[in-house]
């Protein structure tokens, strides 16, 4: 066994573990081995006919332009601090499925071309970009989380962004609307 090193199992080496009837990969099993808990993330990206300014004002707007945004997977959404840009406090339910919601209370930071909203009950965080695209913008929305350990970190690494890839989309069709 090796000391002072770490080797990280992907999901398809603990997959095929599993499969050769080694449960669980752990000290007994790996020694040498570690199962890491990494970065859970999900990221879609828009055009909207609007040059950056416009867009950046537009998505740091929580008291008007966000709620029009928001698809029926947000509830409850309400401003608790500011409503423009940075220092703006914001308070949401996400029901990613029927069964999986997540309440967030949203603390804004801008920063140039970027909007970030660092949810304080967790680990999640919302990164809105805007780029210069011809005569409109390209707006990304980034979101991201510290992942669950074991098999379901597994299964959220691997299901988690592709709802949330949907959520966007949805989110994102919604600004592009607003904006043209």
């Amino acid at each position: 066994m090796q000391t002072g090193r770490r080797a990280v199992i992907n999901r398809t080496d603990l997959v095929a573990a599993q499969r050769r009837g080694q449960g669980r990969i752990g000290a007994n099993h790996c020694p040498d081995k570690e199962l890491i808990v990494g970065q859970v993330s999900a990221s879609s990206s828009i055009a909207v006919a609007a040059d950056p300014q416009r867009a950046l004002e537009a998505i740091a707007d929580y008291e008007k332009v966000r709620p029009r945004i928001l698809s029926a997977h947000y509830r409850d959404y309400k401003v608790v601090e500011g409503g423009q840009g940075a220092g703006t406090v914001a308070e949401w339910t996400l029901q990613a499925t029927e069964k999986r919601s997540r309440d967030i209370h949203a603390v804004v930071s801008v920063s140039d071309s970027i909007v970030t909203e660092r949810d304080s009950n967790s680990t999640l965080v919302n990164t809105w970009t805007v780029t210069p695209d011809g005569t409109g913008s390209q707006v990304t929305l980034r979101t991201s989380w510290k992942g669950a350990g074991g098999i379901a970190g597994i299964f959220e690494g691997i299901f988690a962004p592709l709802g949330l890839k949907k959520i966007q989309a949805e989110v994102l069709a919604n600004l592009q609307r607003e904006l043209s």
